[in-house]
């Protein structure tokens, strides 16, 4: 298929011309195949508004509450466009779900309407798939890697060691014969998997890759056919970090298109962060010494390996956290023997040729020791756009030195929306009933409003500063806004608009807040709070999602029901949490206790779960560096960091933890927050509850209580 490139945008491939039928046509028809189905008012609404956006080509943000059935509401007027269509999401669990069941009841459903059978196709990166080269040299390659990296993953013992390699040997054997009979090459198709360090050998992260014109595989490479399908698809289905990988490598990895659909839009500016960010680490500066040893000098090698010592004996120095005076002298002159040794090996090494007797493994020395070199000039040259800290996790297996950019949203601005119409969805976008501190975040000017109050204009005055649009004034308007009633705002080259949400939240849900309970002060589940949890948990009767600030906090929480009911509890870390959910769903007076990876993605409609305990509010740690560097920023500039950073992630994450009680219409429950903050902050308080589902709102225990009562026995 032979590209055509337009004086105004990219090259686009010559696709047949799509059918005529509009938007809701589409939907009608795709809505019409699920039985019993019928499209929503949120999701029509939804639908003609994306469809109003690729006419003009506005780009649009869509607060989208769960059962609204957005994906329908997307894909829909997708199918309008011609060209394809790009839609990226947060979530493997989301690309499944709109791969293997969404899209192929779409297509069927819509390809009478259109006269053909809409295509699609999955966009991943090239380490998602196997890799022939890399299988190819893995016998010679890995099992000494495989024993070097087995002592450091904790194993001790000659003869435990060996058996760990014969083990990832076994693995690598059954990748063998399963490169024979897959035909996508997709590590997600393998069944059962294998470990991630064996997965490590047989695939190519995109740096290390010769191309296909070098390869000796290059015809018969996954990865390479994986984007040709891409390119012939109506509809291509990726994820953020590919999409944040795609606008850093100048946009030629995703094909070209004209629409791009981003799904779970408030995860995106974090994953653009960290495709942004590098790290060294003295491991992998051993391990990449090692790889390029054979094409090296031996006085070059050594100069690596004392680089990677230094670095080594530079973090154990140093204290975890930001870096806010500067690189520590121990960690200054690792990264400039690094940045020197590095050069002189790529000096070395040369170029890689059509003729070289191994050009994958020269390439694949050549792009670590490059990526060494950049990251260690990188933090060397200690510009003000960067932030970095050390990182010492608490078990103390790995040690790293990182930088990260202090702000994406002018990576955003400059490389998202440029040449293509841009809709940004999720549940979670109008933060205290305003899209501006997304849009910002987004890279979009913050939009004027319309003739506002005085309570608006104040908030208004507050965000243009840069500040939190978060003031007493604010909060004298009410302690909540309804999701719904939130208006269409305009700015310059986009909207927004909320659609809200087919669930009746105030009769389906109550918000309890124990606003008698002291303010959160020490690590852990304060004693008065662990007794509220089991007061309302004992109520219900299990059916319990607790939601935690902290691992110490979980376990408390964990150990303390455990002690004094007899309802079984899952801890998350006991078990994988796939197993836990699955229990959790199938046990009825089962708890399921965890942290922040449970305040999202989590689904468990039904009453299995029935009431969601929050511990306290999710503000960042003071120790998570790019946060602290962000509200500094923000302090130095004259403003609140507090209310301009941490207050909008807090709003964030509460909101998709509150999230997990009403998945369905016939959901009932109550979300009971422990945090008596959420009550009494005159500041931020009211504009936390802006940001969530209008449940019925109560401070009474007794009244929360007496609700999960009224379940138990129903």
């Amino acid at each position: 298929m032979t590209p055509s490139r337009t004086a105004t945008g990219p090259a686009v491939p010559k696709k047949r011309r799509r059918g005529r039928a509009g938007a809701g046509e589409l939907l009608t028809a795709a809505v019409g195949a699920v039985p019993g189905g019928a499209a929503r008012p949120g999701q029509q609404q939804m639908a003609e508004a994306i469809e109003r956006s690729i006419a003009s080509g506005e780009h649009l943000l869509v607060q989208a509450g769960t059962g609204t059935g957005k994906s329908l509401a997307y894909l829909a007027p997708a199918l309008t466009v011609d060209g394809p269509v790009v839609v990226s999401t947060a979530t493997l669990a989301l690309q499944s779900q709109l791969v293997e069941h969404d899209l192929p009841r779409l297509a069927d459903a819509v390809e009478p309407v259109l006269g053909r059978r809409p295509t699609f196709a999955v966009l991943k990166g090239r380490h998602h798939y196997l890799c022939l080269a890399r299988l190819d040299s893995s016998v010679e390659d890995e099992p000494d890697d495989a024993l070097f990296d087995a002592p450091r993953a904790g194993n001790s013992g000659g003869t435990k060691w060996l058996g760990e390699a014969g083990r990832l040997g076994k693995q690598v054997q059954r990748l063998r014969d399963w490169a024979e009979e897959t035909a996508t090459g997709d590590r997600d198709e393998l069944d059962p998997g294998v470990d991630d360090q064996v997965w490590r050998s047989v695939s190519m992260p995109a740096r290390e890759c010769v191309g296909a014109s070098r390869c000796p595989f290059g015809q018969e490479c996954f990865a390479e056919a994986s984007r040709a399908r891409a390119r012939e698809a109506d509809i291509v289905v990726t994820n953020h970090s590919l999409l944040a990988v795609d606008m850093l490598a100048g946009r030629h990895i995703v094909p070209p298109h004209r629409l791009l659909v981003v799904d779970e839009a408030h995860e995106l500016a974090d994953r653009v962060s960290s495709a942004a960010q590098a790290e060294l680490v003295p491991e992998l500066i051993d391990r990449s010494t090692r790889r390029a040893r054979p094409l090296l000098r031996p006085d070059v090698a050594e100069r690596l390996t004392e680089a990677g010592d230094a670095l080594a004996v530079g973090l154990a120095e140093a204290p975890a956290g930001r870096l806010t005076a500067g690189l520590p002298p121990a960690l200054r002159e690792a990264c400039t023997l690094l940045d020197s040794a590095t050069r002189a090996a790529l000096e070395g090494i040369g170029d890689v040729k059509a003729d070289d007797p191994d050009p994958v493994r020269k390439q694949q020395a050549k792009a670590v020791l490059d990526e060494l070199s950049t990251t260690a000039q990188r933090l060397l040259e200690e510009a003000d756009h960067d932030v970095a800290w050390v990182e010492k996790p608490d078990n103390g297996s790995r040690r790293a030195l990182v930088v990260a950019p202090l702000s994406v949203a002018g990576t955003l601005a400059t490389h998202l929306y440029d040449e293509r119409t841009v809709v940004a969805t999720s549940a979670t976008l109008a933060l205290g009933g305003r899209f501006d501190t997304v849009a910002r975040a987004l890279g979009l000017d913050a939009p004027p409003p319309a003739p506002p109050s005085p309570a608006a204009a104040a908030i208004a005055t507050a965000a243009a500063a840069g500040r939190s649009p978060v003031t007493p004034v604010a909060a004298a308007e009410g302690s909540r806004a309804s999701i719904g009633t939130v208006p269409a705002t305009e700015g310059p080259g986009w909207s927004s608009l909320d659609v809200g949400s087919p669930f009746d939240y105030a009769r389906q849900g109550i918000l309890y807040v124990a606003a008698h309970l002291p303010r959160p002060s020490v690590s852990g589940l304060p004693g008065p709070a662990g007794e509220e949890l089991l007061a309302l948990v004992e109520a219900l009767g299990g059916r319990t999602l607790g939601l935690f600030s902290s691992r110490r906090a979980a376990q408390q929480a964990a150990e303390l029901v455990r002690a004094r009911t007899d309802l079984p509890v899952l801890l998350q870390g006991e078990e994988a949490l796939p197993l836990l959910v699955r229990r959790f769903r199938e046990v009825r007076e089962s708890c399921l206790f965890g942290v922040m990876s449970l305040w999202q993605g989590v689904d468990v409609p039904g009453d299995a779960c029935q009431l969601v305990v929050i511990d306290r509010l999710p503000f960042p740690r003071p120790d998570e560096p790019l946060a602290a560097a962000r509200a500094a920023a923000v302090d130095a500039g004259g403003g609140s960091g507090f209310a301009a950073v941490s207050v909008p992630i807090a709003a964030v994450r509460l909101a998709q933890g509150v999230g997990r009680l009403i998945r369905a219409t016939g959901d009932r429950g109550v979300v009971a927050v422990l945090d008596s903050r959420l009550e009494t902050a005159r500041g931020y308080g009211p504009f936390l509850r802006r940001s969530l589902p209008p449940f019925w709102y109560t401070t009474r225990p007794e009244v929360a209580r007496g609700a999960l009562e009224r379940l138990a026995k129903s």
